[in-house]
Order: C-alpha cells, then sequence, then structure tokens
C-alpha cells in the first residue's frame, strides 16, 4: 500500500479512538475542559447540551467547587503551657540524729539494761562493765584524801610549832589527794555505759559476758523524729533550689502517703562526674512511720518556664522545619514554631502565638496560605460556598 494511504488510514484511526474516548469514557469531558477544550463534551444519546459558563447552572456549579471556596477545619485554641516547673528525685532517709555507742573503757559487760526497740532518754544507763576493780581504787582514794585533810587541818592549827613549808606541802597533798579521788570516780562511773541522746535501740550485737573495748559497738540509736532525706538533682537547678523551699516524699514502704519537708541544706558545688548537685531536705516524722534507710520519691515545684501549647496534629514540617496554621479573621496563616516539649496532650512551643489563637487540627491537607476556610461549628453564610 502506498505511504499516503497508510497515513490517511492511520489518521482516520486515531480520529476515531479519540471520538470513542469521548463518547465512552466517563469525565473524558471534563478532562477536556481542564485542557483547554472548553467547547468538547461527552454527550450520550437524549443528553442536553451543557450550560453556558456565564449561565446561572455554570456560576452555581463554580461556587460549589471552585478553587476560591473556603476550606471547612477544626480548630484549637492556643493555651499556655510550663516546662521545668517539677522536679523528681530518688533519695534516701536517715534519721535526724543516729549514734554508734562504745564504751569509754575496756571490761566485760557484767549487764544490759535496754532491749532492742526501746525508746530512751538522754543519760539513761544502758549496759554494766565490771567495776570491782575501779570501787578498790575508788575507796583507796577516799582514805588518801582523809588523811591528807586531817594532817593540813592540824597544820593550821599548829603554824607556831611548824614551818610554813609544811603547811604548804600539806595543802597540796590534800589537793592531790582530792584530784585522785575525782580520777577514781571518773573511772568509775565509765563502767556505766550510758545514751547519750534520745532516741530507739536497734538491734544490740553484744551479750552479757562479752569482752569489749573503746571500739566495740553496744548499741545504736536513732532519734528519727525528723527524717534526712539525701537526694541528688540536675546542675540547672542549682540556681533555683534555696533552704527552706518546700519538698513532697513518698515511700514504697507507705504507698499513698505523701509526708511534707522542706530543704534543709544544699551542697555547695557540683559534681564534676555526674554533673548533678546534693541537697538535704528535713522530713518529719512525730507519727513514727519512716525509717532510716528507707528510699524516697522527693518533688519539688518551681515557677517553670511559660509557652505556647498547641495540639500535635497541628505541627507540620516543610523544608524549612516546623509551622502550624493559625486562622485569623477566616484566613489560614502559617506560623513557624520551634518545639520545646512534647507532652501526651500538648506541645510547647516557641512561637509568635497568644492564648486563645485559633489553630488548625483537622483538615490541614487543603489549607494553603491566605487561603479561605471556616472553622467547623460555626453558622455558614448563605453567600460563601462550602468545601468539605
Amino acid at each position: 500500500m502506498p505511504f499516503w494511504k497508510q497515513f490517511i488510514v492511520c489518521l482516520v484511526v486515531i480520529a476515531a479512538g479519540f471520538a470513542g474516548w469521548v463518547f465512552f469514557v466517563p469525565g473524558a469531558g471534563e478532562t477536556l475542559r481542564k485542557a483547554g477544550f472548553s467547547e468538547v463534551s461527552k454527550l450520550a444519546p437524549g443528553e442536553a447540551a451543557p450550560k453556558p459558563v456565564g449561565s446561572e447552572e455554570g456560576q452555581s456549579r463554580r461556587r460549589s467547587g471552585g478553587a476560591n471556596a473556603p476550606v471547612l477545619v477544626a480548630t484549637q485554641a492556643v493555651v499556655r503551657g510550663v516546662v521545668n516547673d517539677r522536679l523528681s528525685a530518688i533519695g534516701t532517709g536517715d534519721a535526724i540524729r543516729s549514734v554508734v555507742v562504745m564504751p569509754q573503757a575496756s571490761g566485760t559487760i557484767r549487764e544490759i539494761l535496754i532491749k532492742s526497740g526501746d525508746r530512751i532518754t538522754k543519760g539513761q544507763v544502758l549496759a554494766k562493765l565490771d567495776s570491782e576493780e575501779q570501787v578498790i581504787a575508788r575507796g583507796q582514794a577516799d582514805v588518801a584524801l582523809k588523811s591528807a585533810v586531817e594532817k593540813s587541818s592540824l597544820y593550821h592549827n599548829i603554824k607556831s610549832s611548824v614551818s610554813r613549808m609544811d603547811v604548804f606541802d600539806a595543802e597540796i597533798a590534800e589537793q592531790g589527794a582530792r584530784l585522785q579521788l575525782q580520777a577514781a570516780e571518773l573511772n568509775l562511773e565509765r563502767r556505766s555505759i550510758v545514751a547519750p541522746i534520745d532516741g530507739i535501740v536497734g538491734i544490740i550485737p553484744v551479750n552479757v559476758g562479752d569482752n569489749v573495748s573503746t571500739t566495740t559497738p553496744v548499741a545504736t540509736l536513732d532519734d528519727r523524729t525528723e527524717i534526712l532525706v539525701d537526694y541528688w538533682v540536675p546542675e540547672r537547678f542549682a540556681n533555683t533550689i534555696t533552704v527552706g523551699q518546700p519538698v513532697e516524699a513518698t515511700s514504697v514502704a507507705r504507698p499513698g502517703r505523701v509526708f511534707s519537708g522542706a530543704v534543709e541544706a544544699i551542697d555547695n558545688r557540683i559534681d564534676a562526674a555526674s554533673r548533678t548537685m546534693r541537697v538535704r531536705a528535713r522530713i518529719d516524722n512525730a507519727s513514727d512511720e519512716l525509717r532510716a534507710g528507707m528510699s524516697f520519691n522527693v518533688g519539688m515545684r518551681f515557677g517553670g518556664d511559660q509557652y505556647p501549647a498547641v495540639d500535635p496534629l497541628s505541627v507540620q514540617w516543610d523544608s524549612q522545619g516546623a509551622f502550624v496554621w493559625q486562622v485569623v479573621d477566616r484566613k489560614s496563616g502559617k506560623v513557624r514554631v520551634s518545639i520545646v516539649q512534647r507532652n501526651p496532650d500538648y506541645i510547647l512551643v516557641k512561637a509568635d502565638l497568644d492564648d486563645g489563637d485559633a489553630i488548625v487540627t483537622e483538615g490541614l491537607q487543603r489549607v494553603r496560605e491566605g487561603g479561605a476556610v471556616r472553622v467547623a461549628g460555626e453558622v455558614a453564610s448563605n453567600s460563601e460556598p462550602v468545601t468539605q
């Protein structure tokens, strides 16, 4: 077949395929109109021709689906969020005063006058050591003092018969005898082990008959009317915590109970290894529910830093970073944000936003810069079409 015939046949086939596509493929006319062929449309048998673009029906169609129609969105108001307003740390408790009692002399325990758990007072005798030698030494010192006193009195009465030096020696001997008696009484007193503070007795590690020295623990005493809790806080709170600041503590041993206290002391330096600072809190324990060595969860509250808080769904991203859509006078605008902290319900951001500003949370895919929007729940105007 000659070339020109082949060319004509191809044109006929292409024209027939195009006509079939226009008449039988749904949406072909709309595709042609978007491409600029506004006069071409699909006409099925018996179907009326489309209305002119300027007619009332054409304008209604344009209002119902035009590009300038307001986008239906849902918004949520900006609220104020606070960060760094709370501190939680784990600490260990200790009694306000705690003493390990040791004898002041060596010897054999003759008697133990306390038992574990007793509440004792300062000066109460806890145990006694054997004291026979000390009793004898005190008796000897007492006899020597009496002899020295008699001799000194006699010399004073017969000053004319003795020299002044003899009288002076007698007085010195009397004073020495008195000192010897005081030393003997002190040694005898130290055979009794007494409590240096008020407190509660722990487990007693010795028994009657044990030979103890001045380094042997006899009992432990804890004054737990108040508990001291040492805990470590991050470096950023170094200039925030002050002595006397309120604290709240909870213990695993007392679930559900919150114990109130205050900061007792603050360390004077930051630990270089952990970048934390040691803080000590004092907690009242008048009910005697707490014990030394317990672990505590200590909580503190601060003024904190305030930032705008937005719904997590409202934060969008593009090549320049995070942003949100703000609605002002039914127009959408992009506001750049910098995320400070993510929480389950809100995201705290740095942005030029005020409390109550409307931020788009739903319908974000169709929102454009400066575009018209309609907030869900508002009454629609009859003159304004709505795109859903």
